[in-house]
């Protein structure tokens, strides 16, 4: 199971009502954070939810609306005594600008660890999720994200016992280990059946449509997209500071088919953005104008 909180949906300021972009991602006791703007841990803390098991945190890009609540956190996770390194995953830049924000954070019980994306598309395995970067198109390097959990082939007891191999070793041989005994290797292959589909999110902010992210969020359970503009007349500004409307994230939708798409990241001016979900709804039907704290818990099928 996967569960998934949008924290915010804001861009550009915090409101009274509407938080910054931020997503908080749950499975197997670890949890994954993208983008930390100010606000996430008030956000959080509303939710409910502890910011105490954030073992990754994911950046799309380092405008300020996007990480300018990272001290904060950093603060109040060492407070909550955690001591288990946190790695921090970005474009190139990612220690140097953590670094200056941790001028006013300098003393941490625990490790930052560091991964800068330098490539357009990157793939990394951290714990329990696989997270693919893709570069999109902002008016500063920007990546979007899709993060998956895989899922393996059921089990098959008869051909376990058909092997002689040990009831011991059947769950390490489930999660993909491969076991020795006596000189006989026992292979995850050798009991599990073809590979079964598992769950993915795809999340993209600050970003023009571009076709990379309707790859990356092909038959996603979830599709989060940037809309910053819902209202009429606003294509060239988008086009000029390289944002996307509610009808070109529907359109990217309507190409990658995921189950759902919530629209976020909205302009302040954007008050109220369900206004214009009736005409979004004719591009793509399962298109929802997103809320803060808004969850879901994504199941395997």
């Amino acid at each position: 199971m996967l569960d998934i909180c949008l924290l915010g949906t804001g861009g550009m300021m915090p409101l009274p009502y509407r938080w910054l972009t931020s997503m908080m991602a749950r499975c197997d006791g670890s949890s994954l954070l993208i983008d930390c703007g100010e606000g996430t841990q008030i956000a959080l803390k509303e939710k409910g939810w502890s910011p105490k098991p954030i073992d990754v945190i994911c950046f799309t890009h380092y405008h300020a609306d996007h990480i300018s609540g990272l001290p904060g956190l950093l603060l109040t996770m060492g407070n909550a005594e955690r001591t288990e390194p946190l790695t921090m995953i970005g474009p190139r830049g990612l220690e140097r600008v953590v670094t200056a924000l941790r001028v006013i954070a300098p003393e941490l019980p625990f490790e930052l660890k560091f991964i800068e994306l330098s490539e357009p598309r990157e793939q990394l395995k951290m714990g329990p999720y696989v997270i693919d970067a893709y570069r999109v198109n902002h008016n500063v390097v920007c990546y979007g994200y899709s993060i998956s959990i895989p899922r393996t082939g059921r089990f098959d007891v008869e051909r376990a016992k058909e092997y002689e191999i040990p009831q011991k070793f059947w769950s390490r041989l489930q999660r993909g280990e491969t076991m020795e005994e006596d000189g006989k290797v026992f292979t995850p292959d050798m009991v599990l059946g073809p590979t079964r589909r598992g769950l993915k999110v795809t999340y993209c902010t600050d970003t023009r449509p571009v076709p990379v992210i309707a790859e990356y969020a092909k038959d996603a359970d979830l599709f989060i997209c940037e809309g910053m503009y819902g209202e009429d007349g606003k294509e060239a500004k988008a086009r000029e500071y390289k944002h996307m409307t509610f009808y070109e994230a529907a359109r990217l939708a309507k190409e990658a088919n995921p189950k759902q798409l919530w629209l976020t990241h909205y302009s302040p001016s954007l008050t109220r953005p369900e206004e214009f979900m009736d005409k979004v709804r004719e591009i793509f039907p399962r298109a929802k104008a997103a809320k803060d704290a808004w969850t879901v818990e994504l199941e395997f099928e």
